[in-house]
């Protein structure tokens, strides 16, 4: 089956049997030297010098923990949102009690930094900033580098959820001044759900002594502090860190530059592809994602049935659109393991499938 869509995503047939190795102790030496391995790795793809610390959870676990250390009840943020995780983030500021402004973008656009500036103006109370850098929900990625000139221009704290762009776009976290910056293991990392990472600038580490809100298995304190000793506070994900030592070596062998080089042409190919097939790409020319293309459905068309009949007779699994966009857009995936193949069979899978509901589309070049 050719898996594409945003993550999980493909895990390498290597990577999948480092994750089967025999179970070892996770307060033992051969689990700290490790921790010492897989940590360094990907704080070096993170280009940071920063504390980073790795949580056994999910993505959205890396942002309740970034929430929860943050930020504390009544305290006035602003949420910039261009679709559904950048309104998870506004969600859980919600849940724990902050007083989020939300600056909406139009689904498909991308942030303007010039109007979080002007938001920050009008609001000189609000300390601290929650962006999402790659939304995979329209196929947008926001220009973090100017948001982030912006925001700290400004003087004020920027969490940023780098999940599905660390490791297959780049993000200078150190040069782009980047306070807290999260990540998973499941999208461009090539390793199975389960891990998350998360970067803290010295700024990060005051900010969490007056936070006020509880928080216990996802204190990034406690995660820091046994780091230091080679351990995590609770029971680690051993297998995902077997997975996530190879999969560093994988990255390092083929180069961090010719990752992203790799998840640039192949966001060019499925473009190019899609619209060759006369179909319309959701996002904004320019602010198109390298890690998940989103297409608009042809009208008369049905997501569910062009998904379905992808899967099931062409054996290629596309990802429907979320909340508002549900029955308007299907994605495809192109982050982490994925090969100029499984690309090229995607797009004639769909371009079959649209022939098999009787779609005109121009012949593809």
């Amino acid at each position: 089956m050719n898996l594409r869509i945003p993550g999980p995503t493909p895990v390498p047939d290597e990577v999948a049997q480092a994750g089967a190795a025999e179970m070892i102790d996770h307060r033992g030496p051969e689990f700290a030297a490790m921790m010492e391995r897989v940590t360094t790795g990907v704080r070096d793809i993170f280009q940071t010098t920063n504390d980073l610390v790795i949580l056994t959870t999910s993505g959205s676990g890396a942002m309740e923990a970034a929430v929860v250390n943050h930020l504390s009840p009544d305290e006035p943020v602003l949420v910039c949102t261009i679709g559904e995780f950048g309104k998870r983030f506004l969600e859980l500021t919600e849940v724990y009690g902050a007083r989020p402004t939300e600056l909406a973008f139009e689904a498909g656009e991308p942030a303007d930094p010039n109007r979080i500036e002007e938001a920050l103006k009008a609001n000189p109370q609000i300390r601290t900033v929650l962006v999402t850098h790659n939304e995979t929900s329209t196929g947008t990625t926001n220009p973090l580098k100017d948001i982030a000139a912006a925001v700290k221009g400004a003087g004020r704290f920027l969490i940023v959820d780098a999940i599905s762009s660390l490791s297959s776009i780049p993000v200078e976290v150190d040069n782009w001044k980047l306070d807290v910056v999260l990540s998973g293991s499941q999208k461009g990392w090539m390793v199975a759900p389960g891990l998350a990472f998360v970067s803290m600038s010295e700024e990060s580490w005051e900010v969490q002594k007056r936070t006020t809100t509880p928080r216990f298995y996802l204190d990034l304190k406690r995660a820091q502090d046994s780091a230091a000793r080679g351990q995590t506070p609770w029971t680690p994900a051993v297998s995902l860190f077997f997975q996530m030592d190879k999969a560093l070596e994988l990255i390092k062998s083929e180069g961090i530059e010719n990752v992203y080089a790799r998840h640039h042409r192949h966001g060019e190919r499925v473009r190019q592809g899609m619209q060759a097939m006369g179909l319309q790409l959701f996002s904004r020319e320019g602010f198109r994602s390298d890690t998940v293309t989103a297409v608009l459905c042809p009208e008369g068309i049905d997501v569910a049935n062009l998904r379905k009949i992808a899967r099931t007779e062409f054996k290629t699994v596309l990802a429907g659109g979320q909340g508002p966009l549900a029955s308007k857009i299907f994605r495809f995936g192109h982050l982490g393991y994925c090969t100029d193949e499984d690309v090229e069979a995607g797009l004639k899978a769909v371009e079959q499938t649209l022939q098999r509901l009787e779609y005109k589309a121009p012949a593809r070049a």
